[in-house]
C-alpha cells in the first residue's frame, strides 16, 4: 500500500519479500530472509534509507545496515521499544506514561505476588517477543495457566484493565523533529484482533488531545521516525492507558487512505525520507473501515463497489488462510451508523469467511 504514494512521489521503491508471492507485486521485488544479515546487507547496500512494514527484524540484521552507513528508521534504538513489550513498559514508565500495572515474572511464586498487589482474580499474560493480533497474549488466573512459558523465559504480566473503549492515536515523525498526527479513532475488536475502526473517535474532545499530546511525546522521547500507532484503552473515568507500540503504518490507520488529505502509507514515506508533511486534515466528517478475513471473493467485488460511490475495497492480494487479514472495506461519509452497516454489509457479501 505504499505503492501507489512512492509512484506520486517519484520514489525509487524496492522490496526484499519473504515470498515469490508477496502482495508487493508492483514494487522492484527481491526474495530473501529479513532474519539473515547477508541476505538484508546485500539488499540494502546501494538504497538511501530502509524501512519495514513489520517490526520482527532482529536488532543485530538492523545493526548491520546501519553499519554500512544506510539509515534505518525507525532505528533499532526506537524499534527495540514495539519488538520487545517489556523494553517498551521500562522505557515508558521512566517517562511516566500512563499504563496499567504491570510486572516482569520468572517464576510461579512471581506471578501470585503480582495478582496478589493487583487485587483481581484474572491479569494479562503477554510473551515479550512476536506477540501481536492476539497471539501471545492470555487472560490467566495463575501461573498454572503460562507454566510452559514461563519453562521458557520470563513473561510481561499487566493488570486486566476495565476499559469502555478502546483507541488508536497515530502520528508521523521525522528525523529533523516535525510531527504531525491524524484525528484519534476507535478500533472494535473481535477475538483479540481488529475488526472494525471509527474515525473520528466519538466522545469528550479533550480525549483526543491527550492521546495526540501522549502519542507525540512517545514519538519524541523514543526517537521514533515514521509512524508510530499508539494503541490505548479508556477506562471509565476517562483515562487514557497504553496498551500497544507499533512503529509503521498501522491497521487502524487505513480508514485513513481515504478519509484523510494524506494516508499514512504516503506520510511514512515522506518521514522516513525527512520530507515534509502532509496535511491530515479530513476529507469528510466521518470514516468506517471493516476488515477482511480469510479471503477477498473477486466475482462479488462488483455488486459490493455498487453500494456506494464513496466505498472501497482494498484486496492485499494475500493466499487464502482462515482468520487471516485479507483486506478490508472503507466508506466516508456523514453518519457513523449508516457507514457501518453499509461497511459491515459489503465485507459480509465479498469475504470468503470471517475470523477463524
Amino acid at each position: 500500500m505504499m505503492i501507489p504514494p512512492a509512484i506520486t512521489l517519484g520514489i525509487d521503491l524496492r522490496v526484499l519479500a519473504e515470498a515469490p508471492d508477496s502482495s508487493a507485486q508492483m514494487a522492484h521485488t527481491q526474495v530473501g530472509d529479513y532474519r539473515d544479515v547477508d541476505s538484508v546487507v546485500a539488499f540494502a547496500r546501494d538504497l538511501d534509507v530502509v524501512t519495514f512494514d513489520h517490526e520482527h527484524v532482529p536488532q543485530h540484521v538492523l545493526d548491520a545496515v546501519v553499519a554500512l552507513g544506510v539509515p534505518v528508521r525507525p532505528g533499532p534504538h526506537a524499534l527495540v521499544a514495539a519488538q520487545d513489550k517489556t523494553v517498551m513498559r521500562t522505557k515508558l514508565s521512566a517517562l511516566s506514561m500512563p499504563m496499567p500495572k504491570w510486572a516482569v515474572v520468572s517464576d510461579a511464586a512471581e506471578v501470585g505476588a503480582f495478582m496478589a498487589r493487583v487485587g483481581t482474580p484474572t491479569i494479562i499474560a503477554k510473551t515479550p517477543m512476536g506477540g501481536y493480533d492476539g497471539k501471545g497474549v492470555r487472560v490467566i488466573a495463575g501461573a498454572e495457566d503460562i507454566s510452559l512459558w514461563l519453562e521458557k523465559g520470563p513473561v510481561l504480566l499487566e493488570e486486566k484493565v476495565d476499559f469502555v473503549a478502546e483507541v488508536a492515536q497515530l502520528v508521523a515523525r521525522r528525523p529533523s523533529g516535525d510531527s504531525r498526527g491524524w484525528p484519534l479513532v476507535e478500533t472494535r475488536q473481535k477475538n483479540g484482533v481488529c475488526a472494525e475502526v471509527i474515525a473520528p473517535a466519538g466522545g469528550d474532545p479533550r480525549l483526543a488531545e491527550q492521546a495526540l499530546d501522549i502519542a507525540s511525546r512517545v514519538a519524541k522521547e523514543l526517537d521514533v521516525t515514521g509512524v508510530l500507532a499508539v494503541e490505548m484503552f479508556v477506562r471509565a473515568s476517562g483515562e487514557l492507558v497504553i496498551n500497544e507500540l507499533a512503529m509503521r503504518p498501522h491497521n487502524s490507520g487505513h480508514i485513513f487512505t481515504e478519509l484523510s488529505h494524506t494516508s499514512q502509507f504516503e506520510q511514512h514515506l515522506r518521514a522516513v525520507l525527512d520530507l515534509p508533511l502532509g496535511s491530515t486534515a479530513l476529507r469528510a466528517p466521518h470514516g468506517v473501515m471493516v476488515n477482511i478475513f480469510g479471503g477477498v471473493n473477486a466475482s462479488e467485488l462488483a455488486g459490493v463497489l455498487g453500494l456506494d460511490p464513496h466505498l472501497k475495497v482494498h484486496d492485499y492480494g494475500k493466499s487464502y488462510r482462515p482468520g487471516r487479514k485479507a483486506g478490508h472495506v472503507s466508506v466516508v461519509g456523514d453518519t457513523v451508523e449508516s457507514l457501518l452497516a453499509m461497511a459491515q454489509g459489503a465485507v459480509a457479501q465479498v469475504a470468503i469467511d470471517g475470523l477463524a
